[in-house]
């Protein structure tokens, strides 16, 4: 099952993965992010590997 890895020293809280799927990040009010489920299902993977190619910062990860 893939999971979702975060690198939170590169991490700026910009929202992009929110932006597209925010079924699975969420910024909180001081604008860290947070994943709030690590293991999408593998029918939500592409949609998962959208929101994480976004990142402009490349501080995510969708490993096997």
């Amino acid at each position: 099952m893939p999971r979702i890895l975060v690198d939170r020293d590169t991490c700026e809280g910009l929202g992009m993965c929110e932006a597209m799927a925010s079924d699975f990040f969420e910024l909180d009010d001081d604008e860290v992010m947070h994943v709030l489920d690590e293991h999408p299902e593998e029918s939500r993977r592409a949609h998962v590997n959208a929101a994480v190619q976004a990142c402009p910062v490349l501080a995510l990860t969708l490993a096997d």
